[in-house]
């Protein structure tokens, strides 16, 4: 096929290495693109800058999510499922590759792909730094170019033809999402897969985290999110308590009480995390300011004291005699 314009898009050209099947897909926002590509330069040996089956794992996209190189989206809805395409872009589309392959080497190589950034737009990120650790990008950086990508399309998803990752969602997605999970998660605790109900508990809280930071901290929007998150946060600490990740418990429960110093339920939780850990006073502090706090939970304040106590003196009983044989005369 003789090379043509795109889709009338200027400095774009196409061309058909191995025919597709079937009609044009229908791309929308949130629809899954799968595909394999590969990166070259418009040189005369072609030189390949990445290829995504060397990573091992095809390329995966969002439509509509501000993917950084607009460009692909456009050249992707121009194929058909099994089709290999070659296209040539000129350097208006492809200045900001440099920062695209960035990240996509970084996740291949499973570091962080933001590591070192700054929270500021791809284009920023792009002057604030003179390196981007790979010296074939620097140059691209440096001198924007025509690129070539080869791409091979396998399939396209619809919004609800898969499990879309949380950064993926809508706000309405997100706010209908965090129920299911909260109920997920319970019935997992039922069957005591505590682990598994725990990543259900915090899928949630990312869910609304996630909604939270567009909203100003204390108002109306913010306060409905919070009280959402606050039982989803208690849950996933009783899941942690039940595995013994009891720091991560102190860690939790620690932040919650900065922002709501009147949870009863997270003292009490703190307060088991500080028990397993023999931090004897903290642990009695927080029981007794979760029964201050709500006196419903005075008999379990008293069971878990008890408790304590007994655990505290064998301890120091089993202390006293460790000690002792170290000072033992040796005959």
């Amino acid at each position: 096929m003789e090379e043509t314009y795109l889709l009338n898009v200027e400095g774009v050209k196409k061309k058909i290495l191995h025919g597709g099947r079937g009609e044009l897909p229908k791309l929308e926002d949130g629809s899954r693109i799968t595909f394999h590509f590969q990166t070259l330069k418009d040189d005369f040996e072609r030189t390949v800058i990445d290829d995504s089956r060397e990573a091992g794992m095809p390329m995966e996209i969002i439509v509509g999510k501000m993917f950084k190189l607009e460009i692909w989206e456009t050249l992707l809805s121009s194929m058909r499922i099994g089709e290999v395409a070659e296209f040539w872009c000129d350097a208006i589309h492809t200045g900001m590759y440099a920062l695209v392959s960035r990240g996509m080497r970084r996740i291949a190589e499973g570091r962080d792909p933001l590591e070192g950034q700054k929270h500021r737009c791809g284009m920023g990120n792009m002057f604030d730094y003179h390196s981007t650790g790979y010296d074939d990008l620097d140059d691209l950086q440096r001198t924007p170019q025509p690129l070539i990508f080869i791409m091979e399309l396998f399939r396209v998803e619809e919004p609800s033809a898969y499990k879309r990752d949380t950064w993926a969602m809508s706000k309405e997605e997100k706010l209908a999402a965090v129920p299911v999970l909260h109920s997920e998660g319970n019935r997992l605790v039922l069957r005591k897969e505590f682990g598994q109900a725990a990543a259900k508990y915090q899928e949630a809280v990312i869910c609304l985290r996630n909604l939270q930071a567009k909203e100003k901290p204390w108002e109306e929007g913010w306060l409905k999110l919070e009280r959402l998150v606050t039982p989803l946060v208690l849950n996933y600490c009783q899941c942690q308590l039940e595995l013994g990740e009891y720091y991560e418990v102190l860690e939790h429960t620690t932040e919650l009480l900065q922002k709501h110093n009147d949870n009863a339920k997270a003292y009490f939780k703190r307060a088991k995390a500080h028990a397993a850990v023999w931090n004897e006073r903290e642990a009695r502090e927080d029981f007794l300011q979760a029964a201050h706090l709500d006196p419903s939970m005075a008999a379990a304040v008293k069971k878990e004291l008890k408790q304590l106590g007994e655990r505290m003196r064998k301890k120091h009983v089993e202390d006293r005699k460790r000690y002792q044989g170290l000072f033992q005369p040796t005959r």
